[in-house]
């Protein structure tokens, strides 16, 4: 089975490990001229460790991160430093912080060599398996596969070919991310701090490093003259270290992103031969840290239920078909609910309401930490070979295949961040 993958992220890089070793020829398009991840940290909890053990990247995966939570006392602090709630250790024991690059080197590394093509643009895709590539010719190169994976991220164009006309929508709140280019001392805690319309969030790597991010109200297209000084401004008279962490990354690997999520969610990730994963699928807002974990459950959902059509000697169009409904029946109800939830933990999050964030606050507080660990649990039960299809037949939960060898709603005005302004 030939397949293209479009796009080159975490998602699209895992399904094609994964695919590759079920016996796929896989081709991956990405726009770029290299593949990179940026500076930032990503967080992969219990569901998203289980996920890269089916593709057979567990003991890679091992290898760039280690335990590192445990020892840590984690939940929400007000700006002084003082907790509002904990978070009980075993509902994150599993959780790994990875610096993104590590992660796209372990994925990039159990590729077979030239599966990746940079410097190609995808600017179409047909629903019996044609990819339009550009080529800087007068025409466009065209190419035939048995399936096309659209895993180009939020602003995806393999999505207007499933479902047309959606796009992102902005949360209210932008984020600031870096990772310390040298050892901090957390004084044994991690978390979020979280103020009024402000929140800062900070993860150690295995490496002693630090992985943080701030998050701030402000219009969608807000420009800083300086972006280091800006965000430093915000948190002054946080607690430490946050100053620290700040004063301990590069001023030009401080990277800000206006937060969004998808406008509408998707009636369906799959038509004819083209199937939708990651954030092309169901991009949502960075609250609950399950962007990446809800990908590598795409792509190993996808390849649990595809191994069976790859190592078929025959050459079925209706086994492809039922595998691919069965993956949006399996993958969409799930994601899309996270989504839901991500966007509203962070319009709780992001309140600037003086009495609006300190009834927050006391909920929190008021909250027992059983219940915080059973709501964590939640999002991260997930196993990709057992049955959680309400359409297919049976009681009894079965599995899917065998292993594969080997913030608010409301937009502040510009005034509310100093030196803030609107682009044109």
């Amino acid at each position: 089975m030939r397949i293209a993958i479009v796009g080159a992220g975490i998602g699209g890089l895992s399904a094609a490990a994964g695919l590759q070793r079920a016996g796929a020829r896989v081709t991956v398009f990405e726009r770029s001229a290299e593949v990179r991840a940026g500076g930032s940290g990503l967080s992969v909890f219990a569901n998203g460790l289980r996920a890269l053990e089916s593709l057979g990247l567990g003991p890679q995966f091992a290898v760039i991160t280690d335990k590192q939570i445990e020892s840590f006392a984690a939940g929400q602090r007000r700006p002084d430093g003082r907790w509002i709630a904990q978070i009980p250790s075993d509902s994150v024991g599993q959780l790994r912080i990875v610096d993104r690059a590590d992660l796209h080197r372990v994925l990039l590394d159990a590729l077979d060599e030239g599966t990746v093509r940079t410097n190609a643009l995808v600017t179409s895709v047909s629903i019996d398996g044609t990819v339009t590539i550009e080529s800087g010719a007068e025409a466009d190169l065209l190419e035939g596969f048995d399936l096309v994976i659209g895993a180009d991220g939020l602003n995806s164009q393999v999505r207007e070919t499933v479902e047309p006309g959606i796009g992102p929508r902005y949360s209210g709140y932008s984020c600031w991310r870096g990772i310390t280019e040298r050892p901090v001392d957390l004084h044994s805690a991690a978390g979020e701090s979280v103020g009024r319309g402000l929140r800062f969030g900070i993860a150690p790597l295995m490496d002693k490093r630090v992985y943080w991010f701030a998050v701030a109200n402000m219009p969608q297209h807000a420009s800083f003259a300086d972006e280091y000084a800006t965000v430093r401004d915000l948190f002054s008279g946080w607690h430490a270290p946050i100053a620290e962490l700040i004063a301990a990354t590069p001023t030009e690997r401080i990277r800000r992103t206006a937060i969004s999520d998808l406008a509408t969610p998707l009636s369906t990730y799959h038509r004819g031969r083209i199937v939708l994963l990651g954030d092309a699928a169901h991009a949502m807002t960075p609250n609950l840290g399950q962007g990446g974990g809800q990908a590598l459950e795409d792509a190993a959902t996808l390849t649990a239920l595809l191994a069976p059509v790859i190592a078929s000697s025959t050459d079925s169009a209706a086994a492809l078909d039922a595998a691919l409904r069965r993956y949006d029946r399996l993958r969409r109800k799930r994601s899309q609910s996270i989504a839901a939830k991500s966007r509203l933990l962070g319009a709780v999050f992001q309140m600037r309401s003086p009495l609006l964030a300190g009834l927050r606050d006391a909920i929190f507080a008021a909250v027992p930490p059983r219940l915080t660990a059973a709501q964590a649990a939640s999002v991260q039960r997930w196993d990709p070979h057992r049955r959680s299809d309400p359409q297919a037949s049976g009681s009894s939960a079965k599995g899917l295949s065998p292993r594969v060898p080997g913030c608010t709603r409301r937009r502040p005005e510009a005034g509310n961040i100093p030196g803030a302004q609107q682009s044109p």
